[in-house]
Formats: C-alpha cells, sequence, structure tokens
C-alpha cells in the first residue's frame, strides 16, 4: 500500500491538447519530441545549479538518506547514485553505508571511499538513486529495466499539467535539459512497467526548497 500520498488538487481542467514538440506516451509521461540543441552537463553547470547554495546542498543529502533509510526501514549495504553532480548526498551517504558508488557525467570526481562507475547497469546494489536526473534521460523506461537493485528512489519535478499555458510557462518545463515531466500516476506507471511498486509519495524536498508546495514529487520503488 502506498503510504503518505499527496494527491494534487485540481485547479483547473486538465486540457487534451499538446505544446508543440511535446507528446504524452502511454504512462501518461510527457516528453519531448526532439532535441535542438542538447545541454551540456560539465562542472560549470554544476557550479550554477548546486554550488552556489552549500547549506541547502548539505540540508538536502541528510533529508533524502533520512528519507531512504525511513523509506525502507534499514540502512542499505550499498547504494548507486546515478548524477551525484557535486557530491554532498554521496559524501554523507558514505558514512554508514558500506559500498556506495556513483555516475555521472560531468567529470567530477566522487566524494572519498566512493567508487566511480562507468556503467550504471553493471553492478548489483541495494538501492538505485535518481536526485534531479531522470528526467534527463533519453529513455527513462529502459533505463530502470536494466538496472540491478531492489529499490529505486527518484526526485523529479512535480508536473501537474492542469493546463497548456501552465505548462508552457511552467519553471522546471526546460527545453532540451528536461527531457521528460512526471507527475505521480504517469511514474508509477512506467514503473509498473519496468517491475517496480511503489512504496511512498511525498513532496518531502519542498521544506528545504521552498520554491512552493508539490514542486517536487520524491517516490521510493521496491521491484517486484
Amino acid at each position: 500500500m502506498l503510504r503518505n500520498t499527496i494527491e494534487p488538487k485540481r485547479y483547473l481542467k486538465k486540457s487534451t491538447a499538446m505544446l508543440e514538440n511535446y507528446k504524452k506516451d502511454e504512462f501518461g509521461v510527457i516528453s519531448q519530441i526532439k532535441i535542438t540543441d542538447k545541454t551540456n552537463y560539465d562542472k560549470k553547470y554544476i557550479a550554477d545549479r548546486y554550488q552556489k547554495y552549500p547549506e541547502k546542498c548539505q540540508q538536502m543529502a541528510h533529508l533524502r538518506l533520512g528519507f531512504i533509510i525511513g523509506s525502507i526501514g534499514h540502512i542499505p549495504t550499498s547504494i548507486l547514485d546515478v548524477g551525484y553532480g557535486s557530491g554532498e548526498f554521496l559524501d554523507v551517504a558514505q558514512k554508514i553505508i558500506p559500498h556506495c558508488f556513483g555516475n555521472d557525467i560531468t567529470g567530477i570526481l566522487p566524494p572519498t571511499n566512493v567508487k566511480f562507475v562507468e556503467d550504471i547497469f553493471s553492478i548489483g546494489v541495494d538501492v538505485v538513486t535518481f536526485f534531479d536526473v531522470l528526467e534527463h534521460f533519453e529513455n527513462p523506461a529502459e533505463t530502470i529495466k536494466n538496472l540491478k537493485c531492489r529499490y529505486v528512489v527518484i526526485s523529479v519535478p512535480h508536473c501537474h499539467y492542469f493546463s497548456d499555458k501552465w505548462f508552457e510557462s511552467w519553471k522546471h518545463r526546460r527545453v532540451d535539459e528536461h527531457l521528460h515531466h512526471f507527475k505521480t500516476s504517469s511514474l508509477i506507471a512506467m514503473m509498473r512497467s519496468c517491475d517496480f511498486l511503489p512504496i511512498i509519495e511525498t513532496c518531502i524536498e519542498d521544506i528545504i526548497r521552498k520554491d512552493g508546495s508539490k514542486n517536487i514529487l520524491s517516490m521510493v520503488f521496491e521491484r517486484i
């Protein structure tokens, strides 16, 4: 049974239209059709996005670790953080999790005691995390299907998609960067197709981000 479920309010009638260069797949995920200018994920990108706010990043790292442990009911023995960025989460996690792995395309080295993994499908771990990452993958479903893990933890911008007007001006609709947009039902549907069922759904990261309520969707899934 899904715990701590947060259902978004329906402020506007849902539109059946779709903005140009976007489509909705069989799961309800809204995706960009063509990429015109691929985003360069480098050290500058990380610095601009995260390193300006070191205190907030540390708070988020501790919150995420507690969220994982509380959701699965124990400290995992191994974890792989995909898209670790500046590495705050792994730096905190490696203090209590025996085996920590990281993967990132920026070229920034992971924290001490964390092993860099070139191929995220090559190792088996208890938990794989995608914090602010899955929306960047060209094919998120295929990525999830090929993982070797028991749990998957995901945080993504919460795409309520109340109307075309809302979606068009939404701050998280970043063309050529955020390629896919999820709400609770579409993320659950996609993960079910990959043999993962939801354990918990929450918007707990909004406590630290302070960008409004129901801004970031966080979910933990367990393999069937």
